[in-house]
């Protein structure tokens, strides 16, 4: 027996007393790959970017363990509620226009001395201000760099479209900015490159793209090292006793946690490891978050329909944003239905030794984004459930 058919006769036999759909977490994986980021992260302490998890029992499983170190939330309401759960080092990874929340931030010393926001833009400031309604809190900030490859003189540029904070000269002015702004304190710089750390570099069957991928990825890593770090003695010159400059991300821990500038490392996906973490030559993760759709039809020969399955991943439209079919292994979409809003027939010829009631485990495209459909994450070690957590979702809380 394989080691991924014997992975699903596990999960099958874990997960028999429920009903699917259902969403599983392997623990012994989820484990190893946070081992394995720790390790790449060389002793620099690990934030862990909630949106690739979205379930706070996970979170604090992880936070429990030696080498991780805060949160790195994606919006300001989740960042309040985990403050408010017990978690005391929130880092908000993306400027926020939520005003309700910005009050409620600077009324709360608990909350204020918990959460921190991003800024890359004065005007962030006058939001946050206006939003006060007599709230005196200083507002913990951190400055968010810009990462992507400027080439051609800057006519060709490579990267996610973040911040407008290019050169470290633009970074201490609004550093400069702040300071000078009452109830404001900087106390951190991000510099996350999703260029690297995002996109896979070595591609099942095109190897000239992936060639060409790890070609860019080496000339970002040289330019954006050497650009961190003097954005960060810019920043160092304004503000001392900066606390903190947060980089990385799952694909480029061990290169980011390599630079001097950088004091912590932040990466989710990781332990999660989807489908999209599959091609990097940088790090070899195993799946640990799984969903099972149930057979509910057997069309013809080769060909099983399971129940729903389709929940496509955020990203430009593409077939690598659709979970894969994984266990068992060998079944592929009908390329003229792809993954359904309700059914989804599968082709292959394991369809033929399923039968109704048998599930099909799928591995979502992106980490956190399958637990904004389930409420529940059964977390299975060996062959059992050991418990049933809830997700965001299973919680209330729909943050995006």
């Amino acid at each position: 027996m394989t080691a991924r058919a014997a992975d699903r006769a596990r999960y099958d036999r874990a997960t028999a007393h429920l009903d699917a759909p259902l969403a599983i977490v392997d623990l012994e994986a989820f484990d190893a790959n946070a081992d394995d980021l720790v390790r790449r992260a060389a002793g620099k302490p690990i934030r862990v970017a909630s949106k690739s998890v979205r379930c706070r029992a996970l979170l604090e499983r992880v936070l429990a363990r030696e080498g991780f170190a805060g949160v790195m939330s994606f919006t300001l309401a989740e960042s309040l509620w985990l403050a408010r759960s017990g978690v005391d080092d929130v880092l908000l990874g993306y400027p926020s226009a939520d005003r309700a929340g910005f009050a409620e931030l600077t009324a709360d010393p608990k909350l204020a001395a918990a959460v921190t926001v991003m800024i890359d833009d004065p005007a962030q400031l006058r939001l946050i201000d206006e939003a006060r309604d007599g709230g005196r809190e200083v507002v913990r900030v951190c400055l968010e760099l810009d990462t992507s490859l400027r080439l051609l003189g800057g006519r060709m540029r490579v990267g996610a479209r973040r911040s407008p904070l290019h050169s470290p000269v633009r970074l201490a002015e609004l550093a400069r900015m702040v300071a000078r702004r009452p109830g404001f304190e900087v106390v951190g710089v991000m510099a996350y490159e999703g260029h690297i750390a995002g996109v896979g570099d070595a591609v099942a069957g095109r190897p000239l793209r992936s060639r060409a991928v790890r070609l860019m990825q080496a000339a970002a890593r040289r330019e954006l090292a050497e650009r961190r770090a003097a954005a960060v003695r810019a920043v160092r010159a304004v503000v001392p006793d900066l606390e903190f400059v947060n980089g990385g991300g799952t694909g480029s821990v061990q290169h980011t946690a390599a630079e001097e500038a950088v004091t912590e490392i932040a990466a989710g996906s990781g332990l999660f490891v989807p489908r999209l973490f599959d091609n990097y030559t940088s790090f070899r993760g195993r799946p640990a978050a799984l969903f099972a759709q149930p057979v509910v039809r057997r069309p013809g020969v080769g060909v099983v329909t399971v129940l729903g399955g389709g929940y496509p991943a955020s990203g430009a439209a593409g077939a690598d944003r659709l979970p894969v079919p994984y266990l068992p292994q060998g079944l592929r979409y009908d390329p003229q239905e792809g993954a359904g809003e309700v059914q989804t027939p599968l082709l292959g010829s394991p369809a033929d030794d399923l039968l109704v009631g048998d599930r099909v485990w799928f591995r979502h495209a992106k980490a956190g984004e399958l637990c904004e459909r389930f409420d529940t994450l059964h977390l299975v070690r060996g062959d059992a459930v050991t418990a049933s957590v809830p997700t965001y979702r299973g919680e209330g809380h729909t943050f995006l």
